[in-house]
This record gives structure tokens, sequence and C-alpha cells, in this order.
């Protein structure tokens, strides 16, 4: 066995604990720094695939971005955890039934007969100046151009369905229009009142 090949089951054995572990935990909290740590693992079988690209966009984009936010969403609610508990055995005949159909159809896709060492052999070594990324970008944008630029498609309407759903009018909503802002003119911004000045009575100087 290799240092490769070792490297591959440490990560593979921290990534199923620390998937394991964001399914059981009924911290949230916890639960969103095992799922960290779940992609960290993820990141570094990616790397011994050399898939660099990949495993950097991984780490910025979901432990960076994604991770942070859950993380502070979840700090910042006030989570009782015991009405998260109610009811959690009631959902484990079903949520035992999917996990076993999930199971099977992770085990007949992944199966000897589509996977293994023998159809799919282990990433050739390249050059120094090979460059990952340059090669991903060749295979978007020839070979996979047009689902790739469907899938961009359809993020962009999930964006816009969901501005569109969150953006709602609300009686008690205080808003501005833009439109109406840039007539106002310089008069109406600024007013100028004049005022009589006023002097401090005797009896207030005194009491001073």
């Amino acid at each position: 066995m290799n240092f490769l090949t070792i490297v591959f089951y440490l990560f593979a054995a921290i990534l199923l604990f620390a998937a394991f572990r964001v399914i059981t935990t009924r911290n949230p909290i916890q639960a969103a720094l095992f799922l960290v740590l779940a992609f960290f693992s993820a990141a570094g079988l990616w790397l011994t695939l050399e898939a660099e690209f990949l495993a950097i966009a991984l780490v910025m984009v979901y432990v960076g971005a994604v991770m942070v936010l859950f993380l502070f969403v979840v700090m910042m609610l006030d989570i009782n955890l015991d009405r998260l508990r109610e009811g959690f055995w009631s959902y484990l005949p079903l949520a035992g039934f999917v996990a076993t159909m999930l199971a099977i159809e992770m085990a007949l896709v992944l199966g000897s007969r589509s996977f293994g060492l023998s159809i799919v052999p282990a990433p050739v070594a390249h050059a120094a100046n090979y460059s990952n990324t340059r090669e991903l970008g060749l295979l978007l944008y020839t070979e996979y151009v047009y689902p790739f630029e469907l899938a961009a498609v359809v993020l962009l309407v999930a964006i816009v369905a969901a501005i569109a759903l969150t953006m709602r009018r609300r009686k008690h909503t205080k808003h501005q229009d833009p439109s109406q802002q840039v007539k106002v003119k310089r008069d109406q911004r600024l007013r100028v009142i004049n005022m009589p000045s006023e002097r401090a009575s005797s009896t207030n100087i005194s009491g001073e």
C-alpha cells in the first residue's frame, strides 16, 4: 500500500465520520462545523485525484462563504433545541426507508461493474506545467458548453424567482421609489426657516 492510498483512506474515513456526525448531532452549530470538516476532507480527496481547481473552489465557495453564512444565521437565531427533538423518533421509519433506498441506488451505481481500479484506473501523473484549470475550461466551453449554459440559465431563473417570492408588497413596509426621488427639485430637498433669536431670561441666568 503506497502513500497515496493511505492518504485516500484517511480522508475518506474522516469524510464518512464527519457526514455521519452532521446527521446525528442535535446541536446545529456542531452540525455546521462537522459539515465544514466534511468539505475539507472532500477537497483533500480531490487533491489526490489532481483536481486542484475543484478542491480550492470547494474550500473557498462552500467553506469560506456558504458555511460561514450558515454559522452566522444559526448563531443569530434563537433556536429551541427541545422543540427540534420533538417527534424525532416518529420520523425514524420513513428516514430508514429513504436511507435504505439511497444505499441500494448508490450500490447499484457505484458497483464493481461501473467503478473500480480495473475499469477506472488511477489518474496518470502529469508534468509540472500541467494546468487543471485550463483543462476544465476547455471541457466546459467546448464539449459541455450547452449543458453549462443551460445550468447558468436555470440558476438565473432560480435567483429571479427567489427574489420575486421574497420581495412582496406589504402594508407596513417602508420602501422608496427611485423614480420619485429623481424628480425631486433642489428647493424641495432643503428648506431654510427664519427663527427669531431669543435671549435667556434673567431668572435662568441667576439660577445657573
